[in-house]
Parts: C-alpha cells; sequence; structure tokens
C-alpha cells in the first residue's frame, strides 16, 4: 500500500485539460501519531486539499459542469448554485478556466477566506441570511432560477446525480487502488452526501463486506461548514441511509480539537469537517482487531485560519 497518488486515468472530464486535469489522484496518507503507525488497524486519510481547488468538491464541480455541457445546458447561460464555500470555489475555478460564469448564493457566515478565494475567481456572490444555513442559500438559488430560466440554470448540487457519480468513478477506484482493495471501513461525512454516497456504494459493490459510516455534527446549531445534522434539516436527495452501515456523531469541540491536532501532530491542516472525520475513524478503529480505515479530509485548511478553530487554540 501507497501514499502515492493513482495513476492517471483518462476517463475522467477533461482529462486532457491543463488544470482540470489535476482533479483527483489525490495522496492517501496512513496517520503516523494519532494511531499507531504498525499494528493489524490501519487509519489512512484522503488528502482533498491537494485539488487544484483545494477540496473534494473539485470532483462533484467537474462531474456536474461536464455533464450540463454534455446535455448543452451550458454554456450560455450562467450556472447558479448555493454552497457554504467549497462546491462554490470549484464551480468558479472551473468556470473561470472553461469561460462559464458562475453565480453563487453563499451564507454571510461561510469564512472570509471563501468569501474572498470565490471573487478572485471572478464569480458573483449573493450573500444570504447566516441563520438560514445552506438550506436558506439553496432556496434562494431556486427562486432565482426560476425568476431567470434564460439568464441561468441551477446545478443543485444537492440533488444533481453527477454529484454521487463523481465519487463513484473516482475517489471510489481511487481508495481501491491505493489500499491494494484491503480497506475494511469507510467513514466519510454527510453534507450533499455526494462523497460518502458515491465512494461507498462503490466500495461495497466491490466487496460487499466493507462498512460504509457516515459522520453528522452531534448538534443541530455546529460549527463544521459543510457537514450536516440530517435530524434537523431537509435531508438532501442524494442522501440514501437505509444501506449504510453506522451513523457517527461528532461534537464541534472534539472536530475542532482534532483539527489542532492533525497540524501539531500529523503535520496535515484540515479543515472542521476533516476533524469531524478523523474523529470518527479513530473510534471506528478504536473497536477493531484488524481492518483499515480510509476517511476522508474534505479540504485545505488555510481557508479556515480566521474561524474559531483557530482564535480558540
Amino acid at each position: 500500500m501507497s501514499d502515492d497518488t493513482v495513476e492517471r486515468g483518462t476517463s475522467r472530464p477533461f482529462a486532457d485539460h491543463p488544470l482540470l486535469g489535476r482533479i483527483g489522484m489525490t495522496p492517501l496518507i496512513r496517520l503516523q501519531r494519532l494511531w499507531p503507525p504498525q499494528g493489524p488497524v490501519e487509519v489512512w486519510v484522503k488528502a482533498e486539499g491537494f485539488n487544484p481547488g483545494g477540496s473534494v468538491k473539485d470532483r462533484a464541480a467537474l462531474f456536474i459542469i461536464a455533464d450540463a455541457i454534455e446535455r448543452g445546458v451550458l454554456p450560455g447561460r450562467r450556472l447558479l448554485d448555493a454552497t457554504s464555500g467549497n462546491t462554490g470555489i470549484a464551480y468558479a475555478m472551473i468556470g473561470a478556466a472553461l469561460g462559464i460564469g458562475v453565480t453563487l448564493c453563499v451564507p454571510s457566515n461561510a469564512s472570509v477566506e471563501r468569501h474572498r478565494i470565490l471573487r478572485a475567481f471572478g464569480a458573483e456572490v449573493i450573500v444570504t441570511d447566516p441563520l438560514e444555513g445552506t438550506e436558506g442559500a439553496r432556496h434562494q438559488a431556486e427562486a432565482l432560477a426560476r425568476r431567470h430560466p434564460d439568464r441561468y440554470w441551477w446545478a443543485d448540487q444537492y440533488s444533481n446525480p453527477a454529484n454521487v457519480r463523481a465519487h463513484h468513478q473516482t475517489t471510489g477506484p481511487e481508495i481501491w487502488q491505493q489500499t491494494a482493495g484491503r480497506v475494511t471501513h469507510f467513514v466519510a461525512g454527510v453534507g450533499t452526501s455526494g462523497t460518502l454516497m458515491g465512494t461507498g456504494g462503490y466500495l461495497k459493490a466491490r466487496d460487499p463486506a466493507i462498512r460504509v459510516i457516515g459522520v453528522e455534527p452531534a448538534e443541530a446549531l455546529h460549527g463544521l461548514e459543510g457537514l450536516k445534522n440530517m435530524a434537523a434539516v431537509e435531508p438532501p436527495a442524494l442522501f440514501d441511509p437505509s444501506w449504510l452501515d453506522d451513523r457517527l456523531y461528532v461534537s464541534t469541540d472534539d472536530a475542532y480539537a482534532m483539527v489542532r491536532r492533525l497540524a501539531r501532530e500529523e503535520g496535515i491542516l484540515a479543515g472542521g469537517s476533516g476533524g469531524a472525520n478523523v474523529v470518527a475513524a479513530l473510534r471506528v478503529a478504536s473497536r477493531l482487531q484488524e481492518g483499515v480505515v480510509v476517511t476522508v479530509l474534505p479540504d485545505d485548511g488555510t481557508r479556515y485560519l480566521s474561524t474559531a478553530i483557530w482564535r480558540e487554540a
């Protein structure tokens, strides 16, 4: 097993593009200090901050845009969607590379870094009520698309099947290859649920014995951007919990503490959702006698340096 990136294939959208062809094939890194590096139970993290847009959402945005181009709905209109930041950054980056206009509805409490990156890529940002979260941003995007159908194409990452397909065709196969088929547990947070559904679905198709575990914030009101407590929101259309093997709940405080530990003990700068995923992965690992536990670090932690994660450090 290796922590190197996997070999590049040609089945991904825009595989020959000098920038977009770099999406995916991210490293899988074995934890060295947070978990014993030798022994019958291994814990690995998929470092999605190595994507050119800095997050796992590059994958979904790439597939969503490629599908829209193939169906003829882009270009010609502006891509419109709601986002807490990462998918929006991916849309904006890809839109800039392909000459597609991007409009995004973003809660005002998304990190300062995220808002600035979106504007740096030239996206039009519509700031929405922070108390309504991404649900409110999504409702605003839907309303805009209905009022101006000739101007906007609503991508709707929360119900777009290309979101799941991106991970079924890229993230899942990469983890399978990088672990040489030895993965026994896959742990991922629930946001749009594209990563969890697509990757988990692929891995279970390869080996039904693989256990897939969803991670949610323990609190209805929490500080974990990109994650959702499903009991407190309208579940995304993509989310199907019926085949999950378990669902674990992580507090904001525990996730933030793990982000700081990842930086100081592993040299890995991650965001709050990544911290939550690692907390859950270590819980899973602690129950095993042997196994290979893989989780996801959805993004690069540099876009959270102004947040409470580090203000309280």
